[in-house]
């Protein structure tokens, strides 16, 4: 009996993706600068078991050999992040020409290896030297972070054509200043929300220089996480709690990209704690992109709770279903229902999926494999609702597996695999999982087997 194959479009590109601190290593060697996760790493009980991204994956070494594998698994593109503090040791001023060799030399590397370049600007990993000067909260960090776009692009222009200003500045704003869960550890509603319009108009300001120091073939945009936000029941009160977190999570963010003003109801729920825009911000931060990257991981589930006193409501983890290490739900629909919705409500922009992918307790086995069923499992489903979505119209042009390898997981260290290859951190090995495997497979075929 013949296979039968859910076929992609001509031209759909397959990657993974890596963050710089999460995979590099060499956090201080060649003239780098320190960044607020080499700051935050050192304050104990920041991170899990005191782990540290000083080493990491020792990529700042070894790419040459992390990129025969991506040649091995069939990679079209590799989408990677650049290191701020290793052009700009202070965030601004004198540039470091070692930190941009080195990713000038990943970049012919990579080309060589026919692989296309997909270069995120920012993740996560601000210079130290600007956090001391307020960091994001300080609207001159915007002129930086154009500066650094503008002398990166001016190298690399050349040969690099899809640049991503930020990732997830949902996470830089709310998990890094709000909550105070990852660097820079600071716990302030007005402040993240200050520091989520600064990042938005940082976008929209590299969009500018990036354009200029590019070419015909130029493609610019931004990766958001975004998530649908269900409610726990059908009551009144679950309903519009879930409409607030749409709003805090998703389109707090989509709507100043795409319709040049964020949305009333959040605008009326922040009052005074609302960021002060100036004129032309929100029409910068709407200049045209060419893309959107989505990275999506799950649903959220929201209930009414008068006891929570930000947003009036909490989460609820759905029984009878699977989860991740991560302690995330395996939801494959919400993939698709997010494509859509995007989709119809944002203009049928162009969209990659940026980041996909979970994280499972995997071990070697006596063969000195890693078979990650439940990996194999997770992404084939998922790969199927972005597939249902092309079918419906969505203008969904690639896909990006998170992560090539196993690396540092912020504050939870090193507990958390999540890559198609395995990595003992103690000798740098390297095993390509099942799971990579299978997706060398799909690439190939341009397709999923149903």
């Amino acid at each position: 009996m013949a296979e039968k194959i859910a076929k992609f479009p001509h031209g759909f590109i397959w990657g993974t993706a890596t963050a710089a601190y999460q995979i590099e290593g060499a956090w201080n060697e060649d003239g780098k600068g320190e960044s607020i996760w080499d700051r935050f790493c050192r304050i104990p009980g920041n991170v899990q078991d005191g782990d540290r991204g000083d080493i990491a994956c020792d990529h700042y070494h070894l790419y040459r050999d992390d990129i025969k594998l991506m040649k091995t698994l069939s990679l079209n593109v590799y989408r990677f992040s650049i290191a701020w503090p290793r052009i700009f040791p202070q965030g601004k001023g004198g540039i470091n020409q070692r930190g941009l060799d080195f990713y000038e030399r990943l970049v012919d590397e990579l080309l060589d290896a026919g692989i296309e370049p997909f270069v995120t600007l920012y993740h996560w990993d601000l210079p130290q030297a600007l956090q001391e000067e307020g960091g994001w909260a300080n609207r001159d960090t915007v002129g930086y972070f154009k500066d650094y776009a503008a002398q990166v692009s001016k190298r690399l222009g050349d040969r690099v054509h899809y640049w991503i200003t930020h990732n997830e500045p949902w996470v830089t704003s709310f998990a890094g200043h709000h909550s105070g869960i990852l660097a820079p550890r600071i716990k302030s509603l007005p402040t993240a929300l200050k520091v989520s319009h600064h990042l938005l108009l940082s976008h929209g300001e590299a969009v500018a220089v990036l354009r200029d120091n590019g070419d015909e073939k130029t493609r610019l945009g931004i990766t958001l996480n975004l998530s649908p936000a269900h409610p726990a029941s059908e009551s009144k009160e679950d309903k519009e709690a879930a409409t607030r977190f749409d709003g805090y999570l998703n389109r707090w963010f989509l709507d100043p990209i795409y319709k040049g003003s964020y949305p009333e109801d959040m605008m009326i729920l922040y009052g005074d704690k609302a960021p002060k825009i100036r004129a032309q911000d929100l029409e910068r931060i709407s200049a045209k992109i060419d893309f959107l990257g989505v990275n999506y991981y799950s649903r959220q589930v929201i209930k009414a709770d008068t006891k929570e006193a930000f947003l009036g409501l909490s989460q609820v983890k759905p029984a009878d279903t699977e989860y991740t290490e991560m302690d995330s739900e395996i939801y494959p629909a919400g993939l698709y229902e997010i494509l859509k919705r995007i989709h119809n409500d944002y203009d049928a922009p162009l969209m990659y999926i940026t980041e996909n992918g979970a994280a499972f307790s995997d071990k070697i086995d006596k063969n000195g494999q890693v078979n990650d069923k439940s990996r194999i499992k997770y992404l084939k489903s998922h790969f199927l609702q972005a597939h249902k979505a092309i079918e419906d119209g969505v203008k969904l042009s690639g896909y990006f597996v998170w992560s090539l390898m196993d690396n540092f997981e912020w504050a939870l260290g090193y507990s958390k695999r999540f890559g198609l290859i395995y990595v003992d951190y103690p000798t740098q090995k390297r095993i390509i999982k099942a799971s990579g495997w299978m997706y060398k497979k799909v690439i190939e075929k341009n397709g999923i087997e149903i």
